[in-house]
């Protein structure tokens, strides 16, 4: 279904804000909200998705509307605390409508019927996490397998009332199911669109991208070429960590020397602050991205105030969420040198090329100190790149291994 119906029927509901984090999975959606509404007064990408729900909170206390709040299913964990504690019925009972990316979406059963089939309004909540029986999962990324698993779940925890929709779902069967969703909306109450792959489709392609030359990729390689035999890196999700997995494979390296944070967008910062603390002989770079890094950005505030001198933390920049995308982070004008010198680093620089990239890392190195290092990068990957051939736990276990040596 093209992402402009459910965008009509939304505004037929008097929803006329839109707000969230991107998803790959809601690429449709989040394509269509750019090349129509751009990144303006009615449309925001958030910080993270609980930020997400506070603005459709101020929209709602402003206006008497309801919002629009999209985000990938993983995304639910940072919503949970506003949707309990501040739109639920039991507090202030505001309404939003979530439109939720369902990744790692398993085939479950339910009553012995696989659950593939829409979700008609009069059935809105019907399945209960008693009554499924979870037989495999899609193929997918490991990190979103144990959240495709409870998404369902967790709505219903939430008291969240959801429709699925899918790519069989006609759009006739959209708007009987969706009459539902808009009768709870109307009675103040949140209620979710749970998307399935392939279920929206985008007819207005946005263009996106920015002026800069040097790709992550090559910023990647020399970071890793420049980078001592003891040391160790904590690489962002997303393509980040898959180029870092696959300059390895290109050199001939193993990979006991980096743990990839394929899942946990935002706290790949927090994870190398707990290596670097318990090994202060060593070097550990975070690998991180604009959009990651802002999501949790208190964790720089932290950091600057332990003044790890072993940490170099790299962001970077390309001013979008790439992998899930291109949307723009902050509309492509975040300052993260600036932030990283209120937060307390040290030795801060900026990078735009291979060439001031090698001058930051020289700068890094010699200052013995908390670094920053913002690089910027221009949009895209190359399209063959693959992915982990390793598991977490393999990655886990030959990182630990070699941080005991």
């Amino acid at each position: 279904m093209d992402a402009q119906h459910l965008l009509a029927a939304c505004r037929d509901a008097g929803i006329d804000f839109f707000t969230g984090v991107p998803d790959s999975q809601l690429k449709g959606l989040c394509d269509t909200l750019y090349a129509t509404l751009g990144v303006k007064e009615k449309h925001i990408v958030a910080a993270n998705e609980g930020n997400a729900i506070g603005l459709c909170a101020g929209h709602f206390l402003a206006t008497g509307r309801p919002a629009l709040c999209y985000m990938q299913n993983s995304g639910l964990g940072n919503a949970v605390n506003p949707l309990a504690s501040l739109m639920d019925a039991q507090v202030y009972a505001m309404p939003c409508l979530l439109v939720v990316g369902w990744r790692g979406e398993p085939v479950t059963e339910v009553s012995g019927s696989p659950l593939t089939k829409a979700v008609k309004s009069s059935d809105l909540m019907a399945c209960t996490p008693g009554a499924q029986s979870v037989t495999r999962a899609t193929d997918d990324e490991p990190q979103h397998v144990k959240q495709g698993q409870v998404t369902l779940s967790q709505l219903e925890l939430l008291d969240v009332p959801y429709m699925v929709l899918d790519k069989a779902m006609t759009e006739a069967d959209f708007d009987a199911a969706f009459a539902g969703i808009r009768a709870h909306l109307a009675a103040n109450r949140t209620a979710a669109i749970v998307v399935k792959k392939g279920a929206l489709t985008c007819s207005a392609k946005p263009v996106y991208g920015n002026a800069h030359a040097m790709t992550r990729e090559e910023a990647v390689g020399i970071i890793a070429r420049l980078a001592g035999s003891r040391d160790a890196f904590v690489s962002t999700t997303g393509k980040l960590s898959r180029e870092l997995f696959e300059l390895r494979e290109a050199a001939h390296q193993g990979h006991e020397r980096d743990f990839l944070t394929v899942g946990s967008m935002g706290h790949a910062s927090m994870i190398a602050l707990g290596i670097a603390m318990e090994q202060p002989e060593r070097r550990i770079w975070c690998l991180d991205g604009d959009g990651a890094a802002l999501m949790h950005l208190g964790a720089m505030a932290v950091i600057g105030q332990r003044q790890p001198r072993n940490l170099v933390h790299v962001v970077i920049n390309n001013g979008a969420h790439e992998t899930v995308g291109g949307m723009p982070v902050c509309e492509g004008g975040l300052d993260l040198c600036a932030l990283a010198m209120a937060a307390g680093y040290r030795s801060v620089c900026r990078a735009n090329s291979p060439e001031t990239l090698l001058n930051a890392i020289d700068a890094a190195l010699s200052a013995g100190e908390l670094a920053f290092i913002e690089v910027m990068c221009a949009v895209g990957a190359r399209a063959d790149l693959g992915r982990p051939t390793t598991t977490p736990q393999q990655n886990r276990d030959a990182l630990m291994a070699f941080l005991q040596q």
